[in-house]
This record gives structure tokens, C-alpha cells and sequence, in this order.
């Protein structure tokens, strides 16, 4: 599907359009192979980096072909199943249009659409800075999300409430900061190529948003880098209590198997039709009590001492 969208510097608002003008905004959402066949044509593009887009595996990087900047990056969505994911964009700056080629639903198009955000298509450099920007505050904002889930478990890790479906999520938010950081580091590296290149006509204030955009991302790298190290040290926690919580058990039973065992042996052995010493004195089963009472508080007391429980 591919849709035209044009707004001047004195419009209000952005417009969908069926008129190809100087200035458009060209968006191309999970297109067919005949529709990447028309826009290659019709506007003079590589077929070949077109088809690029389409590869859910392709990593953010920057091209310059025919007097066209292909720039690839990496954007975060929620997927229809509510998890997180990342998809390839390609934002191709022409001499007159702004195109963009994605295979999901791209969340810029519908933050720029809204009209909350001043900008006019017609300033090509500074809408392909505004998508990135906004791509960039989609991963800030799905990150926090994930620190936030972190801080919960780990709260429930204090009071001994963490769950085997903690542990599964884990899995998950693992994945989705792997995937977060393996976008965002080779993106800074596009960045870097946007100021010191002559990819985009930047004016002082575009490099100073390219520069602000650095400098989020790298934010965003060490929050990536922080919440997996919190999330290594609290699965590592767990499993050290957890251990600790079975030795404690299994030291607990010992131990009242031992207290268990000990009176069974004298009953057992008062128990058999044998001649036993003071087996005819009346005092024979109270000895036998405070015998096992006392070597029961004897154990007790030594179990205790050296804090085996």
C-alpha cells in the first residue's frame, strides 16, 4: 500500500493526496513486488536496495546510490500479540520527495499525521529527523516500560513472591533488550555518517537534533546495558536462594528424621521378646523417656549452636 502525504510550511495540518508534487512524503507500507516495481521506476531507485526493506533481518545502515541516501534504521512496535518487536525502515531522500518503505504499521506516520508535531513535508531533512527522533522515543519509552517490569519483580523477589511466570518473562524482556541494542548501536553509527557526510543538506539546528539523537541513543544503550545486568543479578539471586531455601529443607528433614529415629531405636529394642537390663523395674519407660529427651535437646541444642538451621 502506498499513500502520498503533503503538508506546506502554512498548512495546519498534513494531507493524504493522490497528486505527486514537489515536497511529497511518500509511504510505502508492506508493498507488494509490483508496487517496490513502480516506485523504482518512477522514481529512478535501486531496485535491489528497495527489496532490502523487506528483509526483517536488515540492520540500520546508510547508502548512497544514484544521487539518492538510502537510510536504513530499526523501529519498535508492539506486534498484534502485545510483545515487542523491531522491523526495518528505509528513509530514501531524493532530490524532491521524502520516501519511506516499511513492512509494518510504522507509529511516526501516525504521530506526525496527528498533527501534534509542527513540521512541513516540504523540509525533507528535517521530517526524515523528525521520523528518527520519533523512532527514537519509541524505544526509550518501550524501555522504561521494561525497567519498570524489572523494578516489579525484583520487589517481589524481596518478599519471596517471584513465580515461575517471572522467570519465563525474563526470557522474554532478555530478548527484546538484545534486540533494542543490536538496533540502536549500528543506528548511532548511521548518525555519525549524517553529520560528518554530506547525505542530508543539514542546517546548524539538524545537526544539533542528529546530536541530540546521538546522545539519546547512547542513553538508551547503557539503560539497555543496566536493565540486563538487573535482570542477570536478580535471576542469579533467585537461584541462590532458592538453593539455600532446599538446603535449609533438606537439613530441616534430616534432622527430624534423626529425632524421629533415635526413640524408635530404645522402643524398638524394649519392644523384643528378649531379657533386657531394668526390662522388670517400674521406673524402666520413664528412664527411657528422659533418655531420648535429653539426647533429643542435646541435638537440638548443637544443631542450633553451629546454626545448621
Amino acid at each position: 500500500m502506498v499513500k502520498y502525504y503533503y503538508k506546506s510550511i502554512r498548512a495546519d495540518k498534513i494531507a493524504e493526496t493522490t497528486d505527486l508534487q514537489k515536497g511529497t512524503w511518500v509511504h510505502a507500507e508492506a508493498p507488494t513486488d509490483e508496487e517496490l516495481h513502480a516506485l523504482a521506476k518512477q522514481f529512478k531507485l535501486e531496485l535491489g536496495n528497495l527489496e532490502d526493506a523487506r528483509d526483517l533481518d536488515e540492520m540500520p545502515r546508510l547508502d548512497r546510490d544514484g544521487g539518492h541516501t538510502y537510510i536504513y534504521v530499526r523501529y519498535a512496535f508492539r506486534d498484534s500479540k502485545g510483545g515487542l518487536s523491531t522491523a526495518p525502515l528505509l528513509i530514501i531522500f531524493s532530490g524532491e520527495y521524502v520516501i519511506t518503505i516499511s513492512q509494518a504499521h510504522l507509529p511516526a506516520l501516525d504521530f506526525l499525521v496527528r498533527g501534534r508535531t509542527k513540521f512541513a513535508t516540504t523540509q525533507r531533512a528535517k521530517l526524515v529527523l523528525l521520523i528518527l527522533s520519533h523512532i527514537s522515543d519509541q524505544y526509550d519509552m518501550y524501555i522504561n516500560g521494561t525497567s519498570r517490569q524489572i523494578k516489579g519483580i525484583r520487589a517481589r523477589l524481596r518478599g519471596n513472591g517471584i513465580s515461575n511466570k517471572d522467570l519465563l518473562d525474563f526470557v522474554t524482556i532478555e530478548d527484546d533488550l538484545n534486540e533494542f541494542q543490536s538496533s540502536l548501536q549500528p543506528t548511532n553509527a548511521t548518525l555519525r555518517r549524517l553529520l560528518v557526510g554530506k547525505q542530508l543538506p543539514l542546517f546548524e539546528e539538524d545537526h544539533d537534533i542528529v546530536e541530540d539523537l546521538l546522545l539519546n541513543n547512547e542513553q538508551s544503550i547503557e539503560a539497555i546495558r543496566s536493565n540486563l545486568r538487573s535482570v542477570t543479578n536478580i535471576r542469579d539471586a533467585y537461584s541462590a536462594i532458592s538453593s539455600n531455601n532446599l538446603n535449609q529443607t533438606i537439613t530441616l528433614l534430616t534432622l527430624a528424621t534423626i529425632l524421629v529415629a533415635l526413640p524408635n531405636v530404645f522402643f524398638g529394642m524394649y519392644g523384643m521378646n528378649v531379657q533386657l537390663p531394668f526390662q522388670h523395674r517400674s521406673w524402666a519407660f520413664e528412664a527411657l523417656i528422659a533418655i531420648n529427651a535429653t539426647l533429643i535437646v542435646s541435638i537440638i541444642v548443637f544443631v542450633r549452636k553451629k546454626r545448621l538451621i
